[in-house]
């Protein structure tokens, strides 16, 4: 199966897309049997996304409380925090960077003179204050935020959790085997749910299509193809800055990933693809106390392809408005864009709230973003699979960096199964201090 997945797949990509297209052709806009037909399609992505979501805090849960538990050194656990922190933090300006830079030179906006298709609701950006996020990163209550598939706030407290069953010692291993096991039932349950992943593509795809048709690819091809092309540059950087690191194996990392990016790409769902990028780093040669720790923090902190996408926008828009903005009002943007992008993360229409936001601020009319909204579920799966990438690089960069990168597996392999009470994929004998 785990061979013929990525086959399966761009087969549901392409029949999504057919299927999409037929109805769209068959119906008028205005026939409730479209929307009928597109409300049936909606279920299988919508299915899938929820039996992915059903996963999600419980494997990053069990992952960081065994990875943290087998550590025992929380000098290391610093180091490995404060290395992707940074990693982190260079990924992002250089992606906000990157969507100024080519927004001033493209100027998809000028000249356009784009009048809003409607009004945009629900878009809270009153709650997108620093203060806001900085609580927001704590939790009351792991059951609430667990619930609600927080992975910060899940984060936070397996960092507390793991970091204190480490200090018990040989009183919390009972403890520490139960996450090992606990980890090995959700990566089994990920096998299972991925099974039903082409048939998710195939209803999302359909589904756009068959409402929004076609042609609303080509309406704003422009704009769509200039934003990609800038996506294409940032994968270059992404591994260009991991060649530094990791030298060839760098290449080698874009054919392990790419069921995972293939994955959200379709779903526009970075949710969608975190189980099986473990699997999938956990085959490269990333040790699972590693990407359970920095897979997390990047989901929260490092969405590479929705930064570079919220300065693009907002440029995009400044000039479809006839707005000038000057270079020191560009930079104060990307600041700002630098700390509301840290709390995206798991909020509806996340990067439409961000750029919201920001027009606010900026003195911009935040009616102009419902002039992305025709495209904005094909700008997302672009973005998101960015985010999978970047992701992806950075957590091979901190185990590099560490000292920690074990030889590769076949990318097509079953996970082979650990020992007992050995936290990763059947590798033994790992330990974090890079000197031992």
């Amino acid at each position: 199966m785990a061979k013929r997945l990525t086959l399966y797949i761009v087969i549901g990509m392409i029949a999504g897309i057919l299927v999409g297209y037929a109805l769209n052709r068959a119906y008028p806009a205005s026939d409730p049997s479209l929307a009928f037909y597109a409300d049936l399609l909606k279920l299988l992505p919508e299915i899938f996304l929820h039996l992915i979501k059903m996963i999600i805090a419980p494997l990053v849960f069990a992952t960081l409380v065994s990875g943290i538990a087998g550590m025992g050194d929380s000098a290391a656990l610093g180091r490995i925090g404060g290395r992707a922190l940074g990693w982190f933090i260079t990924a992002s300006l250089i992606s906000i960077g990157l969507g100024l830079v080519l927004v001033n030179l493209f100027q998809p906006g000028v000249g356009l003179a784009f009048e809003a298709a409607g009004p945009v609701k629900d878009l809270a950006t009153a709650d997108f204050t620093l203060r806001h996020f900085i609580l927001a990163v704590f939790p009351t209550s792991i059951i609430d935020a667990m619930a609600r598939n927080d992975v910060l706030q899940v984060l936070v407290f397996s960092l507390f959790f793991g970091v204190a069953l480490s200090a018990l010692g040989k009183k919390g291993t009972m403890i520490v085997e139960g996450c090992d096991a606990l980890a090995q039932v959700m990566l089994t349950i990920t096998d299972y749910v991925m099974r039903l992943a082409p048939l998710a593509v195939f209803g999302a795809l359909a589904a756009v299509i068959a409402t929004k048709g076609l042609g609303i690819i080509i309406t704003y091809g422009v704009f769509v193809s200039e934003f990609y092309f800038g996506l294409l540059l940032l994968w270059t950087l992404l591994f260009t800055m991991g060649t530094a690191f990791l030298g060839k194996r760098a290449l080698l990392l874009a054919r392990y990933i790419r069921q995972p990016v293939l994955l959200a790409f379709s779903t526009a769902s970075s949710e969608s693809a975190l189980p099986k990028l473990f699997e999938q780093l956990d085959r490269f040669g990333v040790p699972r106390r590693i990407s359970g720790f920095v897979l997390p923090l990047g989901y929260s902190f490092n969405l590479d392809g929705s930064m570079m996408y919220t300065s693009f926008a907002t440029m995009f828009i400044a000039q479809a408005y006839n707005i000038p903005l000057s270079a020191g009002q560009q930079i104060a943007m990307l600041l700002t864009l630098m700390v509301t992008s840290k709390g995206i993360a798991g909020v509806p229409r996340a990067s439409l709230v961000v750029i919201a936001a920001t027009l606010t601020q900026f003195g911009l009319p935040v009616e102009g973003v419902a002039l992305l909204l025709g495209v904005d579920t094909f700008l997302d799966m672009g973005r998101t699979a960015t985010n999978v990438v970047g992701n992806a690089v950075a957590t091979s960069v901190i185990t590099k960096w560490e000292g920690m990168l074990q030889p590769p597996l076949d990318p097509d392999a079953e996970p082979p199964m650990p020992p007992h009470g050995t936290p990763e994929h059947g590798r033994k004998g790992l330990n974090l201090d890079p000197d031992q």
